[in-house]
C-alpha cells in the first residue's frame, strides 16, 4: 500500500470529481495547501538575501528595534495559531490510523501551515528589525488566501453537517477566526503606517530610549517571545565567564524606568489627593496614590498570575488522565467506525483527542510550559514596578528631606537614624510588598480551586486531608512572627558585641600592654554568648518552620488517604491517587507563602504609616524673600514692640535711636541701598518652640566689608547667621537681601561637613574647576601640607567611605570650600574653633584679609577670638539672643567703655595662651603626624594584600589553568568542607544521615501508595464481579497496605523534624566555634598585624561577614540540599519505572550543567554590583541630610537631587538586573523541568508498564520542574555567602604571639622587678623579619629609682624601645634584662602586667571609671581614689554621679583629652610597678595639665625608675641620664646637664632647635 495524498483505499475513487470539484474533500484539503506553498516560496528568498547581508554588518544595533502596530497581538495570534496547527496534527494522524491506507491528506496540509506560520513570524521579526514594513504584503495577502480557503473547508463541513461534536469542524472553525484576527492585525498596520495604498508613509523614529546608546537594558523593546524567554540577556550572562560584568556593562536605565518618571507620576497622584481632600488636615493617602500611579501594572501581573495558577492545575490532571487511559488505550471500539465516515474519511468526536495519552502527554508539557512562562512574566513585572516605586519613594523622600525644616532635625523630631530607616528599610518594605502584592489574592483563589479539585477526585476524604492543611497555616503564621521577634533580639546583642569589639581593636595596644586583653576578650564573649543563645532560637524557629513546610503534605496525604481507604465505597485507583497527591504538593506552597505574604502586608502598613508621617512633617519657610525682592513695606519705619520684651528693648533703646534712624530712612529708597547687603528689622526668631531664640534683632551687613560677630558661648552668633539664611523660624520681622546678593551664600558651618568625595570636590563643591584660584584657596587654609601626606593627593576618598581626617583637617576644608565659591557673601561660622595660633593667623590674614577682601566680597566672620577684632570694619557684640552693641570697633571704644575694657582683658588672656602654645609643637603638627602613620601603616597593608590574594590564587591554581574563566566558575569546595568540620564532624554525620534517610523514606511512601493503588485493580480483575466478596478483599487490603502506609508517614514526619533540627544547629555550632577562633586569634595577634591591617577590614570579620555566617548561611545549606536531593530522587524514581528515560537525560543534564555555570558567575557580578551600587546611596542620603544647612545656604538643591537619581538609577539597574538574570534561569530551568516531564510520559506510554509506577513517576517529574531552579538559586547564594567563611579564615591564619615563653611563672619572683634596674646589651629590634632593624646594638644601663630621658628626631627609634621592654616586638639579637631576668623569657602576660605605661593617645574604655583604672578588679577602693588624687582628679570624679562607677562614654568622649590623660597617669599610678615608661605622654595636652604630669611623676614615682620618651626636649632637661638617639643607633648618653655643655652635641642642638 502506497503513500497516495488522497489514500487508496478499496471502493472509493478518491480522485472523482463528479459531484462538484469543492465537493471532493481530498481537493478541498489540497487547495488549503495552497497559501502555505504560495508564502514559503515568496519569504525564503527575501529572507536569505536579507540574512546574507546582516551577515556582513554583524547584528543590526538595537536603536532600530521598532515595534510596528498590534505586535504583542500578533505574537499572541501566531503562537496560539501554532498549537491550534499542532492539535490539527494531531488529530489528522489519529484520524488517520482510523482509516485502511495512509490519508496524507489528513495531516500534510496541518504540517504545511505549521511551518508556514513559523515561517511568517520569523519573516515578520526580520522585516521589523530592519523596519521595512513594505515587505508586510506578502505577508497581508498570505493571511488572505489561508482565510479564504479555510472558509470553503469550513463551509463544505458545514454542508456535510459536520458540528461542534466533531474535532475537525472545532479546529478549522478556530483557525478561520485566526486568520481573520490576524489579516485585521496587518490592516491595521497599513493603517496606522500608511506604507503602502498612501502617498505619504508615515516616518516613524525608534523610542528615544533606544537611540542613546547607553541604555542596556532591552526588556521593554524586544520581541514578545525575546521578553518572555529572556533571551536578549544571553549576550550579557554568557560573557560575564570571560570577563566580569561591570556598571558600564549594565548601562542606564530606560526612561520609564528612571526614578524622575516614577518620582513625577507618584507625585502627581499625591498631590491630586492633597487637592481633593476636603478636610486639610488629613493627609493624603499614600496607598491611594501608589494604587494610581502603578496600579495597572500591579493589575496585569495578577492577571498573569491568575492564568499561570490556573494552568497550574492542568498537571495533575493530565496525570489522571495518562495513568487512567494507559491500560485502555488497547480497547478502542472499532463499532462506531463507519458511523463518522463523512467526505470518504474518518472523523473523530472531540471527546476522544484527550483520551490519547500521547496527546495528553504533549498538553502537559505546553501546559507547563505557558504556566511557567506566564508565572515568570508575573514575577518579572512585579519586581520592575516594585523597583519603579521604590525610585519613586526615594525621590520624593529626598525631595522632602530638602525641604524639612532645620529646628525639626535639631529639636529631635526627625532624626538622622529615622532618615536613613525610612531610606534602607521602609522603602525596600514597600518594594518586597508590592513584589509579593499579587500572591494576596491569587493565593485564596489557587487553595480554594485546588480544594475543590480535590474533592471531585477523592470525595469527602478530600475535605479531611484540605483541613489539615487549613489548621495548621495558623501554627505557621505564629513561627513566622516568632522569627522576626528573635532576629530583632540576636541584632541587639550583635549591635553591642560589635561595640566592644570596636573598642578592643581601637585600644589593642593599650590592652596588650596592660595584659588586659583576656579581660576584655571575656567581656566580648560573654556578649556573643547571649547573641547564640538567640540565636539558638531563631535556628529552632527556622527549623520549625522547614519542618512544617515539609510535614503538612505528609500529614495532610496520610489523613486523606487512610479515611478514603476506611470512608469510600469504590476503591483509589492510581489515576486519582496520583493527581490528588500533585494537587497536595501544588497547594502546600500558597500555603507556606500566605504567611510570609501577610507578615509583609503587615509591615507595608506600619512602613506606610511612617512615610505619611515624615512626608507632613514641617518644612521650612517660603522662599520669595530670598530671590532679592526688595519691595519694603512703609509701615517696617514705625517700631514693632513685641511684648514680652519691652524691657529689654529700653535697655537698648537710646543705642537703637542713634544708630537706626539714618538707615530706616534710607531704606526706602532702594538706589542707597546698595552699601547693605543684608538686613534685619525687628525680628523675633525661633527654633520651633514658642519661645523665641532671638529676639529684637535689627542689624545691616555692609556690603563688601567684613563683619564679625562676637559675644559669649551660646549668646545666639551661629543662630543669627542661621536667621539670616531662613533657616530659623521667623515669629515676626523682615530679612532683606539686596537685589545682586541672595541667589547663594558661601556658608562654613561650625560642624564642619563634608562629602564622601574627593579633598578636590569638597572644595570646588560643583563649581568649575580653576587651577589658579583652587591653589590660592589651599594656600590660604595652609591645606597643601594635609594633601601632600595623602596617599593620592586631593584625590583621595574621603568621608565614610575614605579616611577619616581630624577636626582641624576637616574643618579647613570647609572654609575653603566657603572661600572658593564666586558668590558675593560669605559667613564662616566659627572657623578658628579647631585650629592651633599659627594656622588661624594664616587663615585670617591669607585667607580672609587678602583673598576675601581683595575681591571685595561681603564677609561675616563669627569668632570667639577677640585679638582679630582690629581687622573688623563692622562689629555687631550679642548678649543673650539679642544684640548689645553694633558699629566700628572705634565706635564702641568711645560709647561703651565698659564693654572695650572687658573685650581687651580677655585679649590679653588669649595672648598668653598664645605664647603657651608656641612653645607647644602645634597641633597641627600633631594631626598630620597621626595622618602619617595611618598611611604608612595603610600602604604597607594594601601590599600585604596584593601579596595574600596572589598567594591565594597560586594555591588555588595548582594545574596551568589559571585562566580567570576557570576560576569564576568554581564552586569553593574547599570552604564549604571547612564550614562544615568546624561544625562538628558528629553533627555533619547527623545532616547527611538524617537527609538520606529522610528522602528514602518519602520515596519509599509514594512507591508505596503506587503498589497498593495498583494492587486493587488487580484485586478486581481477579474476583469474580458477582460474588459478593468486595468487602472481604477491602478488609484484607486495610490489614497489609494502611498500618504500613502511617508507619511510613510517621517516620518521614520525625526524620523531617530531625533534619532541619541537624542543620540549623550545625550552622549554630559552626557560627560559634568560627567566631570564637577568630576572636582569640585576632586579639592574640602581634601589635604588627594591627598596623598593617586597616581596622575596618578587621570589623567587617565581625560584622558583615560574621552575620552571613550566623544567620544566611544555615538556610541555604538546607534548602540546597533538600532541593539536589528530591531532585535526584525524582530522577532516580523516573529512572527506575521506566529505564530508557536515561538516554534522554544526557542531553537535559549538558543543558542544566551549561546554565548553571553560565547564571552563577553572572548572579555574583551582579549580586556584587547591586550591593556595591546601594552602599553610595545610602551615604549620599545620611550626608545630605546633616549637611542641610550648607546645601541650602549654597543653593545647591538641584545638583544634590541630579545626584540622587543618578544614585538610585545606578542601584535600580543593578537591581533590574539581577532580577532578569533570575528569570533567565527560571525560565530555562522550568523549560528544562518540562522536558523531563515530557520524556518521562513519553517513556512510560511507550514502555507501557504499570499504571501505578507510571502515575508516581510523573508526579515526580512535576516536582522537579519546581526545585531545578531552587538547585542553582542556592548554589549561587551559597556561593557568595561562603565567601565570608574564606575571608574569616584567612584570618585565622594570622601568627599569635608567643605567649608562653621559656620561663616557668612560678620561677618569677611574687615581686619582681623590686628594683627596676635595665640592662640593655647589645639590642638589635625589627617589627617583622622581612623589615630592616630599627634599633641597632643598643648598649645602656639605667640604675633603679633613676629618671631617664629619650629623645631624637622622629622615625629615630625612640618610640620601639618603648615597646621593646614589653617584647611588643621582634628582638632578634641582643637582650633586654630588668632586676636580672632576661625579658624575653619570660611569659607575656606576667611581663606586661608588671610594668606600667603612659601611651601618647589616652585611652579610655566604655564602662566605668573603676573598669578603666582596673579591669582586673583587684585593688582596693581606697587605693583607686589616692590614684585619682595624685592624678588631681579626685574632685572631679567625686563630683560624678557614682563616683568611681560612674560612667565613661565610648572613648572617654565625655572627659576633655587633658583630663582622659591624667586618668591614664592615675591607671599607671595604680599598678604600683617599679617600672613607669612614659610615651610622649604629654604631647596632647596643655600646659596646665603637662605641669600636673610633672609633678606627679616627681613625688608620686620619686622611688621608681621612669623612663620618659620626649617630643619635646624642654621636659626632660632634669632627667639624671638622656638616651639620644638617631635613625636606630644610640648616639649620646649622659646626664642632661652635662650633654648641654658640650656644644657640639646633638642634644645641644635639638634644645636649641625647639627654643
Amino acid at each position: 500500500m502506497g503513500l497516495s495524498f488522497c489514500g487508496n483505499d478499496r471502493g472509493s475513487n478518491a480522485y472523482s470529481v463528479d459531484n462538484g470539484v469543492l465537493d471532493n474533500g481530498c481537493f478541498v484539503d489540497a487547495l488549503n495547501l495552497v497559501p502555505h506553498v504560495f508564502l514559503l516560496f515568496i519569504t525564503f528568498p527575501i529572507l536569505f538575501i536579507g540574512w546574507g547581508s546582516q551577515s556582513s554588518k554583524v547584528q543590526i544595533h538595537h536603536n532600530t528595534w521598532l515595534h510596528f502596530p498590534g505586535h504583542n497581538l500578533r505574537w499572541i495570534l501566531t503562537f496560539t495559531l501554532l498549537f491550534v496547527h499542532v492539535c490539527e496534527i494531531a488529530e489528522g494522524i489519529v484520524s488517520n490510523t482510523q482509516m485502511e491506507s495512509s490519508h496524507l491528506h489528513l495531516f500534510m496540509p496541518a504540517l504545511m501551515g505549521f511551518i508556514a506560520a513559523t515561517t511568517s513570524v520569523v519573516y515578520y521579526h526580520n522585516i521589523e528589525t530592519a523596519n521595512f514594513p513594505k515587505l508586510l504584503l506578502a505577508l497581508f495577502i498570505y493571511w488572505i488566501l489561508a482565510f479564504i480557503t479555510k472558509m470553503i473547508k469550513l463551509w463544505k463541513f458545514a454542508e456535510a453537517s459536520l458540528g461542534v461534536q466533531h474535532l475537525r469542524f472545532c479546529i478549522t472553525a478556530l483557525l478561520v477566526i485566526l486568520y481573520g484576527l490576524l489579516m485585521a492585525v496587518e490592516i491595521n498596520v497599513i493603517r496606522v503606517r500608511k506604507y503602502v495604498f498612501f502617498a505619504n508613509p508615515q516616518r516613524v523614529k525608534p523610542p528615544e530610549d533606544l537611540q542613546d546608546l547607553g541604555v542596556r537594558f532591552l526588556q521593554p523593546f524586544v520581541n514578545l517571545l525575546s521578553k518572555a524567554t529572556y533571551w536578549w540577556m544571553n549576550p550579557l550572562i554568557i560573557g560575564a565567564h570571560k570577563r566580569p560584568i561591570e556598571l558600564k556593562k549594565i548601562g542606564k536605565l530606560p526612561i520609564a524606568m528612571r526614578a524622575l518618571t516614577n518620582y513625577l507620576s507618584l507625585k502627581d497622584a499625591y498631590e491630586e489627593q492633597k487637592q481633593n481632600t476636603d478636610d486639610p488636615e488629613k493627609s493624603p493617602s499614600i496607598w491611594r496614590s501608589m494604587y494610581r500611579a502603578f496600579g495597572r501594572p500591579i493589575l496585569l501581573s495578577s492577571t498573569f498570575r491568575f492564568t499561570a495558577d490556573l494552568l497550574g492545575f492542568a498537571g495533575p490532571l493530565c496525570i489522571s488522565g495518562i495513568v487512567e487511559h494507559l491500560n485502555s488505550t488497547t480497547e478502542i471500539d472499532k463499532t462506531n467506525k463507519t458511523g463518522n465516515m463523512i467526505l470518504g474519511v474518518y472523523h473523530m468526536y472531540s471527546t476522544e483527542l484527550l483520551q490519547n495519552t500521547s496527546v495528553l502527554a504533549v498538553l502537559l508539557f505546553l501546559a507547563l510550559v505557558l504556566q511557567r512562562t506566564f508565572l515568570q512574566a508575573s514575577y518579572y513585572v512585579t519586581i520592575e514596578t516594585g523597583i519603579n516605586l521604590r525610585g519613586a519613594l526615594l525621590a520624593m523622600i529626598y525631595n522632602k528631606i530638602l525641604r524639612l525644616s532645620t529646628s525639626n532635625m535639631s529639636m529631635g523630631e526627625m532624626t538622622l537614624g529615622q532618615i536613613n530607616n525610612l531610606v534602607a528599610i521602609e522603602t525596600n518594605q514597600l518594594m518586597w510588598f508590592l513584589f509579593l502584592c499579587p500572591n494576596l489574592w491569587a493565593m485564596p483563589v489557587q487553595i480554594i480551586m485546588g480544594v475543590i479539585l480535590l474533592y471531585y477526585l477523592l470525595g469527602n476524604s478530600a475535605i479531611i486531608g484540605a483541613g489539615v492543611i487549613l489548621l495548621l497555616a495558623p501554627v505557621q503564621y505564629l513561627i513566622a512572627t516568632k522569627l522576626a521577634d528573635t532576629q530583632k533580639s540576636t541584632l541587639d546583642y550583635s549591635t553591642d558585641r560589635l561595640k566592644k569589639t570596636t573598642e578592643i581593636l581601637k585600644g589593642i595596644k593599650l590592652l596588650k600592654l596592660y595584659a588586659w586583653d583576656n579581660i576584655f576578650c571575656d567581656s566580648v564573649e560573654e556578649t556573643r554568648e547571649k547573641e547564640l543563645t538567640s540565636l539558638k532560637t531563631f535556628a529552632l524557629y527556622t527549623s520549625m518552620s522547614i519542618f512544617m513546610n515539609a510535614a503538612i503534605p505528609i500529614a495532610a496525604v496520610l489523613a486523606t488517604f487512610v479515611t478514603h481507604a476506611y470512608i469510600e465505597e469504590d476503591r483509589l485507583s492510581p489515576a486519582k491517587a496520583f493527581a490528588s497527591l500533585a494537587l497536595f504538593h501544588i497547594l502546600v506552597t500558597p500555603l507556606f507563602l500566605l504567611s510570609t505574604v501577610v507578615r509583609f502586608a503587615v509591615k507595608a502598613l506600619v512602613s506606610v504609616q511612617k512615610l505619611g508621617e515624615f512626608l507632613q512633617s514641617d518644612e521650612i519657610g517660603d522662599d520669595s524673600w530670598r530671590n532679592g525682592e526688595m519691595s519694603m513695606p512703609l509701615e517696617s519705619g514705625k517700631k514693632y514692640k513685641y511684648p514680652g520684651d519691652t524691657k529689654a528693648i529700653n535697655r537698648k533703646g537710646r543705642y537703637r535711636m542713634d544708630n537706626y534712624e539714618q538707615p530706616m530712612r534710607r531704606q526706602l529708597r532702594p538706589t542707597e541701598t546698595e552699601d547693605v547687603a543684608v538686613q534685619i528689622n525687628d525680628g523675633y526668631f525661633t527654633w520651633g518652640s514658642s519661645l523665641s531664640t532671638l529676639s529684637d534683632i535689627n542689624i545691616r551687613i555692609p556690603t563688601g566689608q567684613l563683619t564679625m560677630i562676637v559675644g559669649q558661648v551660646g549668646c545666639g552668633k551661629s543662630s543669627l547667621l542661621l536667621a539670616m539664611l531662613g533657616e530659623m523660624q521667623t515669629i515676626s520681622g523682615k530679612v532683606y537681601w539686596s537685589n545682586k546678593n541672595r541667589h547663594s551664600v558661601a556658608y562654613a558651618a561650625q560642624k564642619s561637613w563634608l562629602l564622601n568625595a574627593t579633598v578636590e570636590d569638597n572644595i570646588t563643591f560643583g563649581s568649575p574647576f580653576n587651577k589658579q584660584r583652587y591653589k590660592a584657596v589651599i594656600d590660604a587654609c595652609s591645606l597643601q601640607p594635609d594633601i601632600d601626606l595623602l596617599p593620592f593627593g586631593d584625590q583621595t576618598e574621603i568621608g565614610e567611605r575614605g579616611i577619616n581626617l581630624s577636626g582641624g583637617q576637616r574643618q579647613r576644608i570647609c572654609v575653603a570650600r566657603a572661600l572658593y565659591q564666586n558668590t558675593n557673601i560669605v559667613f564662616l561660622d566659627d572657623p578658628f574653633s579647631a585650629l592651633d595660633i599659627h594656622l588661624s593667623d594664616h587663615l585670617m590674614q591669607e585667607g580672609i584679609l587678602t583673598f576675601l577682601q581683595d575681591n571685595k566680597r561681603t564677609v561675616v566672620l563669627v569668632t570667639h577670638k577677640l585679638q582679630y577684632l582690629i581687622h573688623a570694619d563692622w562689629i555687631i557684640a550679642m548678649k543673650d539672643g539679642s544684640v548689645l552693641r553694633e558699629g566700628t570697633l572705634k565706635d564702641i571704644q568711645t560709647h561703651d567703655v565698659e564693654l572695650y575694657e572687658h573685650w581687651k582683658t580677655l585679649m590679653n588672656r588669649q595672648d598668653q595662651e598664645l605664647e603657651k602654645e608656641t612653645e607647644l609643637e602645634s597641633q597641627t603638627t600633631l594631626e598630620r603626624k597621626t595622618l602619617r602613620r595611618a598611611f604608612y601603616s595603610r600602604e604597607a597593608k594594601n601590599q600585604i594584600d596584593d601579596e595574600d590574594e596572589e598567594e591565594e590564587v597560586e594555591e588555588d591554581e595548582d594545574d596551568n589553568m589559571s585562566t580567570t574563566t576557570s576560576r569564576r566558575s568554581k564552586i569553593p569546595w574547599r570552604v564549604c568542607w571547612r564550614y562544615l568540620s568546624s561544625g562538628g564532624f558528629l553533627m555533619v554525620f547527623l545532616m547527611v544521615s538524617s537527609k538520606l534517610a529522610k528522602h528514602s523514606v518519602m520515596v519509599a511512601i509514594d512507591y508505596w501508595l503506587a503498589a497498593w493503588t495498583s494492587s486493587n485493580q488487580r484485586n478486581e480483575s481477579l474476583v469474580d464481579p458477582f460474588a459478593n466478596s468486595a468487602n472481604s478483599t477491602q478488609n484484607t487490603e486495610h490489614h497489609s497496605y494502611v498500618p504500613v502506609f502511617i508507619i511510613l508517614c510517621g517516620a518521614a514526619i520525625a526524620l523531617c523534624l530531625i533534619t532541619s533540627l541537624t542543620v540549623e544547629f550545625l550552622g549554630v555550632a559552626a557560627a560559634t566555634n568560627l567566631h570564637h577562633n577568630l576572636l582569640n586569634k585576632i586579639i592574640h595577634a602581634p601589635i604588627r598585624f594591627f598596623d598593617i591591617t586597616p581596622l575596618g577590614q578587621i570589623l567587617n570579620r565581625f560584622s558583615a561577614d560574621t552575620n552571613i555566617i550566623d544567620q544566611h548561611i544555615p538556610p541555604t545549606l538546607e534548602s540546597l540540599t533538600r532541593s539536589t536531593l528530591l531532585c535526584l530522587s525524582a530522577i532516580g524514581i523516573i529512572a527506575f519505572v521506566t529505564p530508557t528515560f536515561l538516554i534522554a537525560l544526557v542531553p537535559l543534564a549538558v543543558a542544566f550543567y551549561f546554565i548553571q555555570k553560565y547564571f552563577r558567575v553572572a548572579s555574583r557580578d551582579l549580586q556584587d554590583l547591586d550591593d556595591s551600587t546601594q552602599l553610595p546611596l545610602l551615604c549620599h542620603f545620611s550626608e545630605t541630610a546633616e549637611g542641610l544647612t550648607t546645601i541650602r545656604a549654597f543653593r545647591h538643591e538641584a545638583r544634590f537631587k541630579q545626584r540622587m537619581l543618578e544614585l538610585t538609577d545606578t542601584n535600580n539597574t543593578a537591581y533590574l538586573f539581577l532580577s532578569a538574570a533570575n528569570r533567565w534561569l527560571e525560565v530555562r530551568t522550568d523549560y528544562l523541568g518540562a522536558m523531563i516531564v515530557l520524556t518521562a510520559a513519553v517513556a512510560a506510554i511507550w514502555s507501557s508498564s504499570q499504571s501505578g509506577l507510571v502515575g508516581l513517576g510523573l508526579t515526580y517529574a512535576l516536582t522537579v520542574t519546581n526545585y531545578l531552579n531552587w538547585v542553582v538559586r542556592n548554589l549561587a547564594d551559597l556561593e557568595v555567602q561562603m565567601a565570608a567563611v574564606k575571608k574569616v579564615n584567612s584570618f585565622l591564619s594570622t601568627e599569635s604571639e608567643n605567649y608562653e615563653g621559656s620561663m616557668d611563672v612560678s620561677q618569677v619572683p611574687e615581686d619582681w622587678p623590686q628594683h627596676g634596674e635595665i640592662k640593655i646589651q647589645d639590642l638589635c629590634v625589627r617589627y617583622d623579619p622581612v623589615l630592616k632593624p630599627v634599633l641597632k646594638h643598643v648598649n645602656a644601663h639605667i640604675n633603679p629609682g633613676q629618671k631617664v630621658g629619650i629623645c631624637g628626631r622622629t622615625g629615630s627609634g625612640k618610640s620601639s624601645l618603648s615597646l621593646a621592654f614589653f617584647n611588643m616586638v621582634d628582638v632578634f639579637e641582643g637582650k633586654i634584662v630588668i632586676d636580672g631576668i632576661d625579658i624575653c623569657k619570660l611569659p607575656l602576660q606576667t611581663l606586661r602586667s608588671r610594668l606600667s605605661i603612659i601611651l601618647q593617645d589616652p585611652v579610655l574604655f566604655s564602662g566605668s571609671i573603676r573598669l578603666n583604672l582596673d579591669p582586673e578588679r583587684t585593688c582596693t577602693d581606697d587605693r583607686l581614689w589616692e590614684a585619682l588624687e595624685i592624678a588631681q582628679l579626685k574632685n572631679m570624679v567625686k563630683a560624678l554621679p557614682g563616683g568611681l562607677d560612674a560612667v565613661v562614654t565610648e572613648g572617654g568622649e565625655n572627659f576633655s583629652v587633658g583630663q582622659r590623660q591624667l586618668f591614664c597617669l592615675a591607671r599607671a599610678f595604680v599598678r604600683k610597678s617599679s617600672i613607669l615608661i612614659m610615651d610622649e605622654a604629654t604631647a596632647s595636652i596643655d600646659m596646665a595639665t603637662e605641669n600636673i604630669l610633672q609633678k606627679v611623676v616627681m613625688t608620686a614615682f620619686a622611688d621608681r625608675t621612669v623612663v620618659t620618651i620626649a617630643h619635646l626636649v624642654s621636659s626632660i632637661l632634669e632627667a639624671e641620664q638622656v638616651l639620644v638617639f638617631s635613625s636606630g643607633n644610640l648616639v649620646e648618653c649622659d646626664s642632661a646637664a652635662n650633654l648641654l655643655k658640650q656644644e657640639d652635641s646633638v642634644f645641644h642642638l635639638l634644645v636649641q632647635t625647639h627654643k
